[in-house]
């Protein structure tokens, strides 16, 4: 093994730590891939994990020169092949490997760019936001998933971009706590949140249902390799989608809902059994 096969497979591990150090879900997902796929879902994954956390989590520094010198590192990155941070390292590789468009990580960036300014939303800009924060990284990961089979990737679209749109909705949902409170944020148009319909909630559900019906379909027609494990994080999400959507609007304001692990092994058999017997 030459150094340069070293340094990937370590920078590789950094950004399968990350994907098991902030999410289970998507970790269980993942496993539920073809293994030739692991590495460059937990290199997207990590990519878009640490965006992520500049714009959350990193209080009292400058979160707008982080976050522009993240992106100047990640262009750098892909430009030359290298990078000296694991992460992008091992993301600049799936973008030079499976041909992904600058389009779609500079409209992620673009997107966590708009939670260092923006507190609340139009229609306009949710899209805008929605488009850029779950849209795209479908997308990045239908590049990995079609593996240069362009029509697919091309027919698939669509639904791509419905179930990252749907898994952000669900997040929404989830953290109206967290966002309300910790961050000053209101993603959903229009809305007061301490202050919601029932009619306005269920409009939301509603909406959300639909992407996920959508998305549906296209998970149905995703390459043998990538649809079990895509089918896994789908049924997370329609479990933690379920759970939210039959509690109390008081209890999704003052607690995070959350599917409990065993709930999530049992999902994740019972995923088994229905792809095995043809019945997604």
């Amino acid at each position: 093994m030459n150094t340069v096969d070293l340094y990937d497979k370590v920078c590789l591990k950094a950004s399968r730590h990350t994907t098991y150090s902030y999410s289970t879900s998507f970790s269980l997902g993942i496993r539920s891939l073809d293994k030739r796929l692991h590495g460059p879902i937990h290199a997207i994954y990590g990519f878009v994990r640490f965006a992520d956390e500049i714009v959350d989590t990193f209080q009292g520094y400058d979160k707008n020169d982080l976050l522009k010198r993240f992106r100047e590192d990640t262009y750098r990155a892909i430009a030359e092949g290298i990078s000296l941070n694991p992460i992008l390292h091992s993301f600049q590789r799936v973008v030079n490997t499976y041909h992904i468009e600058q389009e779609l990580y500079d409209t992620f960036l673009d997107s966590m760019a708009m939670d260092l300014t923006d507190t609340a939303h139009d229609q306009s800009s949710y899209e805008t936001y929605i488009l850029g924060s779950a849209e795209v990284v479908g997308l990045m990961c239908l590049r990995v998933f079609c593996e240069g089979d362009d029509a697919r990737y091309q027919r698939l679209k669509p639904a791509a971009m419905k179930l990252g749109s749907a898994f952000q909705k669900v997040n929404f949902l989830r953290d109206l706590k967290d966002d309300h409170q910790n961050l000053g944020r209101t993603y959903f148009p229009g809305i007061d949140v301490k202050h919601m319909t029932s009619e306005e909630r269920r409009a939301i559900e509603d909406d959300i249902q639909a992407d996920l019906d959508a998305a549906l379909a296209g998970i149905r027609e995703l390459p043998k390799g990538a649809r079990f494990g895509v089918y896994v994080a789908y049924v997370y999400y329609l479990a933690l989608f379920h759970k939210i959507r039959s509690l109390p609007t008081d209890r999704i304001l003052t607690e995070r809902i959350r599917v409990r692990n065993r709930r999530k092994i049992f999902l994740l058999t019972t995923s088994y059994l229905r792809h095995s017997l043809g019945m997604l």
